[in-house]
């Protein structure tokens, strides 16, 4: 299964897509705040989209922009 996972209204320069580091994808449970000692690590796109089906936001960025934290409300996730 292939899983996308966009931002609805992406910032000008470009499309923004999900930052995976040595940890993995960050994302931040509701009321969790933009924190990274809060913050939930996942290995794969299909457990971030899970999460992100439970309102979690997760950072996404593209190059040249500063990654930013996104609003599960604010995302597209395709599943095909």
């Amino acid at each position: 299964m292939t899983i996308q996972i966009e931002r609805i209204s992406p910032r000008p320069g470009g499309r923004e897509h999900p930052i995976k580091d040595l940890r993995g994808y960050q994302l931040s449970g509701p009321g969790n705040g933009n924190t990274v000692g809060k913050a939930t690590f996942v290995q794969s796109l299909k457990e971030a989209a899970d999460l992100i089906d439970l309102n979690f936001s997760i950072r996404m960025g593209c190059v040249g922009k500063r990654s930013s934290l996104i609003s599960a409300k604010s995302l597209r996730i395709t599943r095909s």
